[in-house]
């Protein structure tokens, strides 16, 4: 049994599919603040396997003391948080009360019941401005942004409990940029209001539920002057988690990886790809740069091929395709139901 905070969100409910697909029973704890209980019903259709759902927050203690007395899982993997870099920037108290407060709650409950197995959810937003192209894992860690700080903050809680008791088998995934859908169509990213997110904006474009895109910035010093980024296909990113699943159980550890495919793309790039692959126009005009933005982030993927087995495989093509099949088949997302 796997125990999956935020497994009806984004990454969440891929993640649900592939845990489900190499046979392990999944546990969702989830507050459906930014998801769907409709992800998890498609989940299901997809496999052909139902998961449990636990609606609780991960801030609240008890809850989750009792949700893990009662499925008593042998690890966690931990996606619940929130995630938007500009809305941190408005929001730092509520990014810091959920994402901080929350993990420490969790961590707390975990010890509570002997649970000391965590995958983690972090992101390449603990790098900071990048001080050299590709992102190592040993790169200098900072934040530009208070979702990057609450990312970091956790970290250094990850390290400080193993610190203290060596017992703990924790993998930190410094995820880059998650996009893309299922091959089926049926799960994808449904962000709620004005979406936060490159490709999720570019898809609602092109399917006429938003007239144009907002490129932040062309004046960065990057090829084309807008902002490049490590996109990676959210299934990869999926089985990536249970790549680290299996090396934990071989050892107690606790360690980040990235995951990333290695290759940055700007912000045109993926217009234009999209454009290829949807056969519909996107539509984009220039605006000011966001605060907290960067020029240029993409990871050096070889860590991860060495310890955990795992390299991305989906291309670029694939990740706009899959995005479309999801966004043109569901145009309002899983409202559209």
């Amino acid at each position: 049994m796997i125990f999956v905070t935020g497994g009806a969100g984004y990454i969440g409910s891929h993640t649900c599919v592939e845990l489900l697909n190499a046979g392990h029973e999944v546990t969702v704890f989830d507050n459906f603040c930014n998801s769907q209980r409709e992800a998890l019903a498609r989940v299901a259709r997809i496999t052909g396997k139902s998961v449990t759902v636990i609606e609780g927050d991960i801030r609240d203690g008890v809850a989750l003391r009792d949700a893990l007395a009662q499925c008593q899982p042998q690890a966690v993997i931990h996606f619940a948080g929130l995630k938007a870099v500009g809305e941190s920037v408005e929001q730092p108290l509520r990014y810091y009360d959920n994402n901080v407060h929350g993990t420490l709650t969790l961590l707390q409950a975990m010890a509570h019941a002997g649970i000391k197995t965590l995958v983690f959810s972090s992101s390449a937003t603990v790098y900071g401005d990048p001080q050299y192209l590709p992102l190592t894992e040993d790169h200098p860690l900072s934040a530009t942004n208070p979702y990057g700080r609450s990312k970091l903050v956790i970290e250094d809680m990850l390290r400080d409990l193993y610190r203290s008791d060596p017992t703990w088998r924790m993998g930190i995934l410094r995820y880059f940029n998650p996009v893309g859908a299922h091959a089926s169509g049926l799960i994808g990213e449904d962000p709620q209001g004005i979406p936060n997110n490159l490709l999720p904006f570019v898809a609602q474009v092109a399917v006429g539920r938003r007239p144009y895109l907002n490129v932040w910035g062309n004046d960065y010093d990057t090829p084309d002057g807008t902002g490049v980024r490590d996109y990676i296909h959210v299934v990869d990113l999926a089985l990536g988690h249970l790549k680290a699943l299996e090396r934990l159980q071989k050892q107690p550890e606790c360690r980040a990886i990235n995951l990333g495919t290695g290759v940055g793309y700007s912000v045109l790039d993926m217009v234009q790809a999209f454009e290829k692959a949807s056969g519909k126009p996107v539509p984009y005009q220039v605006a000011s740069r966001r605060a907290g933005d960067i020029a240029s982030c993409y990871a050096d993927p070889l860590l991860a091929q060495a310890l955990l087995g795992w390299r991305a495989e989906r291309d670029l093509a694939a990740m706009c395709s899959d995005a479309w099949r999801w966004q043109n088949g569901n145009p309002k997302g899983y409202a559209s139901d």
